[in-house]
């Protein structure tokens, strides 16, 4: 019987070497793929850094669009005509004389 015991007890500190041995290769590897991700994040950040284009400022206002004087002077002559200030031959010849014709 001691020998029994003794061959058991042997078996069970092999088998306890190897769950300890087994445990810390474990965390050895783990922690590994944790640095792992944590590398391949820190490049992704970086690379979307480099990737992503300057924050652009608002647009401004668009200018006012130029008004033609030309159109201005025949919407000026068009009231007066609606208003029967100008009567139709007054309108027709202030028209083409703003048009230059």
């Amino acid at each position: 019987m001691p020998g029994l015991v003794r061959g058991m007890a042997r078996t069970a500190a092999i088998v306890g070497t190897a769950n300890a041995v087994s445990h810390k290769q474990h965390q050895k590897y783990a922690a590994q793929d944790q640095q792992a991700a944590q590398a391949a994040a820190y490049q992704q950040q970086q690379m979307a850094q480099q990737v992503a284009p300057p924050p652009q400022q608002a647009p401004a206002a668009a200018p006012a669009p130029a008004v033609d004087p030309t159109v201005d002077k025949i919407n000026q002559l068009a009231a007066l005509h609606a208003q029967g200030v100008l009567s139709d031959e007054e309108f027709a010849s202030a028209k083409a004389k703003a048009l230059g014709l």
